[in-house]
């Protein structure tokens, strides 16, 4: 493969937790949950250079938000080359929509997308079992960008079994803050003890996010924004905040209530889907 050879448009997609059960904190520090995953069709995307050095260089329009040391792409992609023993490198470009500390995955998935993308384009040939087994040092959420059905989870994210929610139309709103992972689950304060239940009871019983009321208490953009969502549409937080969504049948309903969106607050419109756009993307090559 010449150092010539780009591959396009490798999409990084975002995913909401429809539900959100902590049930506990075992002594590793982790926490036990329960959680229902759906992708949407919103993306950060990604592009790849195949080099015949092992060099690993990201171009992103993120103004260095995040040091080399500490982007999950790098790292993803350095697990990769590592695992494998390889000796081929990439160029990534990276182009960021996704809201960091926004709950919807967005470095989580960018990792994903890296180790599936150079999974193919270095043909190392792992199993998606394998990558995900990578994946999950990364992070809790990567696993499920790997697998790329909507599913629900156990254990810390990482025990899947694919489900098929309804597929409806979402607005997801950005409150101007960020709110971090690690800080939400080491506060002493969040709910942890939501009884586990098995999944039919889970899929049937009203929908809710342990993590929101902690949220919502500490952060007041987060709060003003599900209080002027709610008045439109069933909404929640999804995962650790601070991204709120908002649930559409139709996606005129959804755009309408776009259009009234404050000036002070910004959203946009997504379609779920229970096949993630990588998983699609994938499938095409």
């Amino acid at each position: 493969m010449k150092d010539t050879y780009l591959s396009l448009g490798w999409p990084a997609p975002a995913k909401l937790n429809l539900f959100l059960h902590i049930n506990n904190q075992r002594k590793d520090g982790y926490h036990e949950l329960q959680t229902l995953f759906q992708f949407v069709d919103y993306c950060d995307y990604l592009d790849f250079r195949v080099t015949q050095s092992s060099d690993l260089t990201l171009h992103s329009n993120m103004s260095n938000a995040v040091a080399d040391c500490d982007n999950l792409i790098l790292l993803a992609a350095k697990s990769l080359q590592k695992f494998c023993n390889g000796q081929k490198g990439a160029e990534i470009w990276l182009d960021k929509r996704l809201p960091m500390g926004g709950g919807i995955g967005g470095g989580s998935s960018d990792a994903a997308t890296t180790l599936v993308a150079l999974n193919a384009l270095w043909d190392t040939q792992l199993s998606k079992e394998k990558l995900m087994k990578l994946g999950l040092v990364l992070g809790a959420d990567v696993p499920v960008f790997i697998n790329g059905l909507s599913a629900f989870a156990e254990g810390v994210g990482e025990k899947l079994i694919p489900v098929s929610p309804k597929e409806y139309w979402y607005l997801i709103l950005i409150p101007d803050v960020h709110v971090s992972t690690a800080a939400v689950f080491q506060d002493p304060q969040l709910t942890r003890d939501t009884p586990k239940l098995d999944i039919d009871s889970l899929m049937s019983a009203p929908w809710k996010n342990d993590c929101q009321d902690f949220v919502v208490k500490r952060y007041p953009q987060v709060a003003n924004t599900l209080g002027w969502l709610i008045e439109y549409a069933p909404s929640r937080m999804t995962g650790t905040g601070a991204c709120i969504f908002g649930q559409f049948e139709l996606q005129h309903q959804a755009l309408e209530v776009l259009a009234k969106l404050p000036k002070d607050m910004r959203g946009f419109v997504a379609k779920g889907t229970n096949i993630s756009p990588l998983e699609s993307h994938l499938a095409r090559l």
